[in-house]
């Protein structure tokens, strides 16, 4: 249900809005604006048993995620093209653990950052759980760009032994649970 919905919502609304040129016109919004109707992140989330590992990546609007980050440590923020790469990871890292949180099986664990890039409108921040060799239970605290928009939408999806969950938190909601 929630991967039709985000479907829906990426071709429809984006359609609508960003690929009408008269829309941004009676709206008087430049269209190169970086304006959309929606706000979206995707985390994904997979348990790798092999290397007993939860591989998590983070998809953000770049023109959001720069916003945000420039509100919160109030300095410019260039996710395309950054001009100091270990500041920009420093702030993504900082800013992303604030608003992301991972409980395994009933015990908070912590999550290493591995990195950053740009692809499309989405930035991707890329992080990992160490020493996870089984999961029967996964509680999620994700509140990303809830500092930004009260119309955000998270959307959440699990991977594990090959079975995959999805959830969607409309603000303020910002707790999800999996069980496997």
């Amino acid at each position: 249900m929630v991967g039709v919905v985000y479907k829906w919502l990426l071709i429809s609304c984006g359609g609508i809005f960003l690929g009408n040129p008269h829309i941004g016109k009676s709206l008087d919004i430049p269209l190169n604006s970086g304006f959309h109707p929606y706000y979206i992140s995707v985390v994904e989330i997979n348990h790798n048993a092999t290397d007993k590992t939860l591989e998590i990546s983070c998809k953000i609007f770049t023109n959001d995620f720069e916003t945000i980050l420039e509100k919160n440590y109030k300095t410019k923020v260039d996710l395309v093209n950054p001009t100091d790469k270990a500041a920009v990871d420093k702030l993504v890292k900082d800013y992303i653990q604030k608003h992301l949180a991972f409980k395994v099986d009933g015990k908070q664990v912590n999550f290493s950052y591995l990195g950053f890039e740009k692809e499309d409108e989405a930035t991707y921040s890329y992080f990992q759980i160490d020493n996870v060799t089984s999961l029967k239970k996964l509680d999620i605290t994700n509140s990303i760009l809830h500092d930004f928009s009260d119309q955000q939408i998270n959307i959440i999806h699990c991977t594990v032994g090959g079975k995959r969950q999805s959830t969607k938190l409309d603000y303020p909601k910002a707790d999800a649970s999996f069980q496997f």
